[in-house]
């Protein structure tokens, strides 16, 4: 009986992103990327560590993130002529953070189509904010590499013309722990604290945190590690105090003093 030949690296890589449709994805897109980049693009260093040290997304991602600053930076500024640039630069670090990023490749699907190791895949990879956005800036390389700058710009601009529209400098800029203190701040109300649990195992826990204003309770949130919930939890926290200020308006010197 013939011992079953095992797959090498190059084998294996080809074999479980051929096991994908890719038309959707491309079709969210709204372009074409050759299988070979495409393939490069997806995949991230955990499946490529795991199979050999083959090549990984990571240069790619590197160029994809310049493409997307320079994309979002000059919409800014033409579409906002009378922004200083104190604000563009807000509005730009909001659009191109981790969860900017993260968000449009959850609305693209992106998540099932990356390549990961086991290890990722066990801890829900396909779905951290980190592993989605390096991706996505990963396939903006990939399709600058293949078009070049302006159609990789039109992508980048279509993509996400919802939150370059919607972009604002009040200090909004989704880092919802600091846009928190800021609001306290203007309210005269002490300094967010923040508690946490977690449940689950070790290698897949969910973090329940809570945001917490003079003593009121104000927001909850989850997520896979201890800073996004927390990030949640201010970020409803903020919708709290902003359509009721009064909740906490002015405590800041009676806190001090209690």
């Amino acid at each position: 009986m013939s011992k079953k030949t095992k797959m090498t690296g190059e084998e294996a890589l080809e074999a479980a992103f051929n096991s994908v449709d890719h038309a959707p994805l491309l079709a969210s897109l709204g372009i074409d990327i050759p299988h070979d980049l495409l393939r490069l693009a997806l995949s991230h260093r955990s499946f490529a560590n795991e199979h050999g040290h083959l090549p990984n997304n990571e240069r790619l991602e590197f160029l994809g993130d310049a493409v997307l600053g320079l994309s979002v930076a000059s919409q800014l500024y033409t579409q906002y002529p009378s922004r200083p640039e104190s604000d563009i630069s807000k509005m730009r670090a909001s659009i191109v953070s981790r969860y900017g990023l993260s968000d449009i490749a959850r609305e693209i699907g992106l998540g099932q189509y990356i390549l990961l190791g086991k290890g990722e895949t066990t801890t829900g990879g396909a779905d951290k904010d980190s592993i989605l956005a390096d991706t996505m800036e990963a396939l903006l390389g990939a399709i600058y590499r293949t078009h070049g700058f302006e159609p990789a710009r039109a992508v980048i601009l279509t993509l996400f013309k919802k939150k370059i529209d919607n972009a604002t400098a009040s200090g909004r800029h989704l880092d919802w722990k600091t846009n928190l203190q800021e609001l306290c701040a203007e309210l005269r109300a002490p300094m967010p604290v923040y508690s946490a649990t977690s449940t689950g195992p070790e290698h897949a826990q969910t973090f329940t945190a809570y945001a917490h204003v003079a003593g009121k309770e104000l927001g909850v949130g989850t997520g896979q590690n201890k800073k996004l919930a927390e990030q949640q939890a201010a970020e409803k926290a903020h919708g709290a105090l902003t359509e009721h200020p009064e909740l906490v308006a002015g405590t800041v010197d009676t806190w001090t003093q209690s």
